[in-house]
This record gives C-alpha cells, sequence and structure tokens, in this order.
C-alpha cells in the first residue's frame, strides 16, 4: 500500500497538467452524445461499456488519463485497465477539470 494512503488516506494528486503535457493519451469514458455535446481538445472518446472491448488501443502508452462527467465512469474505467494490466492510468475526474489543462 502506497505510504501517503497510510498516512492520508489518499495518494497524492497527480500533475495533471504536466503529465498532459508530455502527451497523455486522454480518453473521455463518456456516451458519444455526451461527448459530442462538447469534449476535451484532442481526447478520443471510448464510452465505459467499450473499455473492455477497446484495450489494445491503450497498449504502449506513457500515461492514460480517463475522465468523464462526475469522475464516477472514470474511476470504473481506471479500475479495469489496472485490472487487465495497465498501471498507467490516472482518473482525471470530470471532463471540464482535465480540459482545463489542454493547451
Amino acid at each position: 500500500m502506497n505510504i501517503f494512503k497510510q498516512i492520508f488516506g489518499k495518494a497524492p494528486s497527480p500533475n495533471l497538467d504536466a503529465i498532459i503535457n508530455e502527451g497523455a493519451f486522454l480518453v473521455d469514458v463518456r456516451t458519444p452524445a455526451e461527448f459530442a455535446g462538447g469534449h476535451v481538445k484532442g481526447s478520443v472518446n471510448i464510452p465505459l461499456d467499450q473499455v473492455s472491448s477497446q484495450l489494445r488501443k491503450f497498449n504502449n502508452k506513457k500515461n492514460i488519463i480517463v475522465f468523464c462527467q462526475s469522475g464516477g465512469r472514470s474511476g470504473q474505467a481506471k479500475s479495469i485497465l489496472e485490472q487487465n494490466g495497465f498501471s498507467n492510468v490516472i482518473n482525471g475526474g470530470t471532463w471540464t477539470n482535465v480540459k482545463q489543462f489542454v493547451k
């Protein structure tokens, strides 16, 4: 278990700005209709219910940031990816949170 989780109850927040600037794979796990209504520039729409069947799209990515409307579905997507061997996944929370770091 991470020492920060033991002491503070959760791990420190990742530096999204730096990770995005390094070229992170940005994945919006909302529905196509939600994505069409507004999304992060440069992000890919892989709805939560398709993450398991689209795992190949995540291969060879240095960092993966998943996000959605509230952070709930992206938390589920992060778990699915981690269960399939991906350790470089960050739950970015809401799409508007991630959007503020994209130039």
